[in-house]
């Protein structure tokens, strides 16, 4: 492993990032009173409720009706509030596509799509519960900014700058504990650029969200292998840090995409899509390649090989084609 990587030799503690996420929102709101927050009776999943008790007329229930919720929140966007819009990912993102594509992406409106709970979280519940696919159905809306946050640190970061952004932005907040992968970089979040935490000329990992600690796991492993790895951390999807990506896929021997959701249309289909036309590189994509059978949330990252072993054989496969 090259000198100088931020790679942790230990594993430290792990956190909620939906818990940073609750904590900065009762910041933030304590400090414009534009902001309100929206959610579908989500109020315990989305770790609303100390929002609720310290601004009891600024939280908006609307029940299981995730088509109203988008929609009401882009009527308080347009009379001058912020809504901050939390829901489960599923159903924020597929139940109330057509509302977030014409109401907020189309009209411009000023609202934070919070989708909670993301990837095969929900485990056990299955494909009607798991939200492997929003990231490529958000991507497919005429540039909204994507922000898939890694650790709370980032998600911290994330939603101040949502709430300064004028415009919509799409939020993905993890649900599994993770362990803080900044490293102490500052600022841990910066749209649009990604985060490198650990250099390497031999191969490239590129993850978001909840893989990024896998990632890293793997390149711990195959350092120890003589193998240089180079980590990327790509919070943003879109806009995308075209210039690190297209810099990997100059100076290292390939680069592997890991991410908790579909890469077609996801990140890693973001990121072949620059290579393609602009500089053609070797690449293999994990993700969720199909809907995940029931199962726990362990079982489904071995069945589609978003673990540590995974990523490595996936990074060794990619080396011995070269």
């Amino acid at each position: 492993m090259s000198a100088g990587t931020a790679i942790p030799a230990e594993r430290p503690a792990v956190f909620d990032c939906r818990v940073a996420f609750a904590e900065t929102l009762i910041a933030l709101a304590d400090e414009d009173e534009r902001i309100v927050a929206v959610c579908n009776d989500s109020v315990g999943s989305s770790n609303l409720g100390g929002f609720r008790e310290a601004f009891p007329e600024r939280l908006i229930n609307v029940g299981i009706a995730e088509q109203n919720m988008v929609g009401v929140a882009a009527g308080l966007a347009n009379a001058g509030f912020v809504p901050f819009v939390s829901a489960a990912s599923p159903f924020l993102t597929g139940r109330a596509m057509e509302q977030i594509k014409a109401d907020i992406v189309y009209s411009g409106a000023n609202v934070k799509l919070c989708g909670q709970s993301p990837g095969v979280s929900y485990g056990e519940l299955g494909p009607t519960h798991h939200s492997i696919e929003d990231i490529a159905w958000m991507r497919a809306l005429d540039d909204l900014p994507i922000v898939v946050p890694a650790d709370p640190e980032q998600t911290r970061g994330a939603l101040h700058w949502a709430a300064d952004y004028v415009g919509p932005v799409f939020l993905r907040i993890g649900r599994h504990k993770v362990r803080s992968v900044s490293g102490g970089q500052a600022p841990a979040f910066v749209p649009g650029r990604c985060n490198t935490l650990a250099a390497g000329t031999d191969v490239t990992l590129i993850a978001n969200g909840t893989m990024v600690e896998v990632a890293l796991d793997a390149a711990r492993q195959l350092g120890a292998e003589g193998v240089s790895v180079r980590v990327l951390n790509m919070a943003t999807v879109h806009p995308l840090d075209a210039e690190s990506v297209l810099d990997a896929a100059r100076s290292t021997g390939g680069i592997v995409t890991i991410e908790e959701a579909v890469p077609r249309g996801g990140m890693g289909g973001a990121i072949a899509e620059l290579l393609a036309e602009r500089h053609p590189t070797r690449m293999r994509m994990l993700g969720t390649h199909q809907f995940a059978p029931t199962g726990d949330v362990a079982h489904l990252f071995d069945r589609f090989s978003l673990t540590c072993n995974g990523i490595t054989a996936a990074a060794r496969e990619l080396l011995s084609d070269s």
